[in-house]
């Protein structure tokens, strides 16, 4: 659900903008307001999931993500709709960690490579799904369906994690919860992302300020503080920051790449919703075969070839996509492009995940899930502010 609900929105852009009167920087905010709360408070979820129980936390989370869906569902004006979002991305940042934490706390260590290789490759999947499951909504019932349809997914997933998940904690994570972290990164991250997109506007230079003085200063709390959000010391392992290092550049090329290609499929190619969003199939079809047999072939000769292969395949499908600028022409100037770039992907990012979570203790699964997702979030929150669209 919150994958899919980090890209089904794109598609859908043009048509919430027509029906809500919405300007192209609020239709930035209607995504980026979802990333920035996600990505802003996914390190504080995790915390709460190592210290109250990853699959209560998952669960309290998911019922918070279905009644936000709810919101958006109904909202009236593009601030009510992004208010909504911002409140929809609170609930994600406490069922996310909680996902992948739950993995690292009940599978076996040898199987755990091939186990993330499933949850990374699903997950990529639903992120290129939504463009496709956004077309067909919007173009056959409403653009209001994208959000509601996330009702009965979370019945279904409360259900199953009731019935058939353990329950794992962290019993030495600390009783009280680091508020002023959260806040400052939520600040940090907040006053990046409007100066990005509201660049050269009067207030953007304030915001730079604010968003430069929240990161110093998130970073004395964390330092200093005996019951941090973020133990600074995990980046002490090498192999852990430079995995996160390269999750902040992968996801931020699969959020621009999803972001602008189906807008510029719309607004120059004349491709209706559903035909914008049928073209990224590749990406979905690469990960659905190929994702799990990435992080099994990760397991036998280790993470680097995969790691450093990835993402060159990658940067070549982008490439490829160039041609896609000037004319829209699928099978030479889109298909191609988005195939490589599908290969890439499913190569690199289930053994990149799993090289995160084995570079910390199990006892920290949460926070180091939450550290990547987290890393993986902003990745695409600054990649979409940042990149200019041309609106038509």
């Amino acid at each position: 659900m919150t994958l899919l609900d980090g890209t089904v929105v794109n598609v859908a852009l043009r048509t919430i903008g027509r029906d809500l009167g919405a300007s192209l920087a609020e239709l930035q905010w209607i995504t980026n307001g979802y990333l920035l709360s996600l990505a802003s408070l996914i390190l504080l979820g995790g915390s709460l999931g190592d210290r109250f129980g990853r699959r209560r936390v998952f669960v309290i989370g998911t019922v918070w993500f279905a009644l936000a869906s709810l919101a958006c569902g109904l909202a009236p004006t593009p601030v009510a709709l992004i208010v909504a979002r911002v409140v929809q991305g609170a609930g994600a940042a406490l069922l996310t960690p909680g996902s992948l934490a739950m993995i690292q706390g009940t599978f076996h260590r040898d199987d755990r490579a091939q186990a993330i290789g499933s949850w990374s490759g699903l997950g990529s999947i639903a992120a290129a799904l939504g463009p496709f499951v956004g077309g067909g909504l919007v173009q056959f019932a409403s653009w209001r369906w994208i959000f509601l349809i996330n009702l009965p997914l979370a019945v279904v997933a409360v259900v199953v994690a009731r019935t058939r998940v353990p329950e794992t904690s962290d019993p030495d994570a600390p009783a009280r919860f680091d508020v002023i972290g959260a806040v400052l990164a939520t600040l940090a991250l907040g006053g990046a992302t409007y100066v990005l997109i509201q660049w050269g506007g009067p207030v953007a230079p304030w915001a730079a300020g604010v968003a430069l003085l929240a990161g110093v200063a998130f970073w004395w709390v964390e330092r200093t503080s005996d019951h941090p959000m973020l133990a600074l010391g995990i980046f002490a392992n090498r192999n852990f920051s430079a995995a996160n290092a390269m999750t902040l550049l992968v996801y931020a090329a699969l959020g621009a790449v999803l972001f602008f290609l189906v807008l510029q499929l719309q607004t120059v190619g004349g491709y209706g919703p559903l035909g914008a969003g049928i073209a990224t199939l590749p990406i979905t079809i690469c990960m659905l075969f190929l994702a799990a047999r990435g992080g099994a072939l990760a397991a036998r000769i280790g993470p680097r070839i995969p790691m450093t292969v990835g993402p060159l395949v990658m940067a070549c499908g982008t490439l490829l996509l160039l041609g896609s600028a000037r004319r829209v022409v699928y099978v030479t100037d889109v298909l191609p492009g988005l195939t490589v770039f599908g290969l890439g992907l499913a190569m690199m990012v289930a053994p990149l995940t799993a090289t995160v979570l084995a570079s910390a203790p199990d006892e920290h699964a949460g926070i180091a899930s939450g550290v990547n997702n987290a890393v993986a979030r902003s990745g695409s929150l600054l990649a979409v502010a940042a990149l200019p669209v041309r609106w038509g």
